[in-house]
């Protein structure tokens, strides 16, 4: 069966992460596609930031120093099954009566339309389009951190979103990022994203990491925090097994969200 391009796109993350560096050719027999239709995948995975392309082929990028605009995800990225799945399955531990943390980021605003069944939830966050997204939900009640304002990704952060939190005692935290590895942790290009991290996870009783299995093996500048530090990971199955062991090791609890299940329902 022919693969769509989130497919392919996953394909070739999971042969980078076992060899590191794939020629052009090798990818083509591999997905049985055109020349160009690699490159276009190609392309797609390095705006990414999750791949770099070298001559005649690509290579896994160990290394991202800074994330991409926020208004460059488009509403159908947005709603790509696997964010959606990872959403899905971590909204399942938000109980009624919850003051939860939905860090800024596309798969916690993702969240938002699973909790249209809770009562008496509270959402604190420092996302602006978490907040828009919850104006249809009148049943939650939002806190925005404040603090300052990062227009590339649509969020706040820095000392006084720090402070905010500083206030609140929350039940859990969603925790976002674009880059998370075993041996480097939970990291993030910007120092003052850092702050309003590190706030959440001291206010809150459970910190959740929310992040599909494409970040994985990333790395950015500063340290948030060592996967050990988590409660919970939430990501999807397509982690790779060795990498599934080894959180376990941890004793972090890991929840695998099925991305064919999703696929599935998306195309029904």
């Amino acid at each position: 069966m022919p693969l769509i391009p989130e497919q392919r796109q996953q394909e070739i993350l999971r042969v980078l992460r076992a060899q590191g560096v794939l020629g052009i050719r090798n990818l083509t027999d591999l997905l049985n596609v055109s020349h160009m239709t690699v490159r276009r995948d190609i392309a797609a995975l390095e705006e990414s930031g999750l791949v770099t392309s070298v001559q005649g082929g690509v290579r896994l990028a160990d290394w991202t120093s800074r994330e991409p605009p926020r208004e460059r995800v488009s509403r159908a990225q947005l709603e790509l099954p696997r964010k959606q799945a990872v959403a899905e399955l971590g909204a399942g531990f938000v109980e009624d009566g919850m003051v939860i943390f939905l860090d800024a980021g596309t798969t916690c605003q993702s969240i938002v339309p699973f909790l249209r069944e809770r009562k008496n939830v509270t959402v604190v966050t420092n996302d602006f389009y978490v907040v828009t997204s919850l104006f249809d939900y009148p049943n939650i009640e939002t806190i925005h951190t404040g603090g300052l304002v990062d227009a590339s990704s649509g969020s706040s952060c820095g000392r006084l979103a720090a402070q905010t939190l500083s206030s609140i005692n929350l039940d859990l935290f969603f925790l976002s990022t674009g880059t998370w590895s075993l041996p480097r942790g939970v990291t993030t290009p910007s120092l003052d994203k850092v702050e309003i991290k590190l706030a959440a996870l001291k206010a809150a009783s459970a910190c959740f990491l929310l992040a599909d299995s494409t970040k994985f093996c990333t790395v950015s500048k500063f340290l948030v925090a060592p996967l050990e530090r988590l409660d919970a990971i939430v990501t999807d199955e397509e982690l790779p097994v060795d990498a599934q062991d080894q959180i376990r090791g941890l004793g972090v609890n890991l929840h695998l969200a099925s991305v064919e299940h999703s696929l599935s329902a998306a195309q029904d």
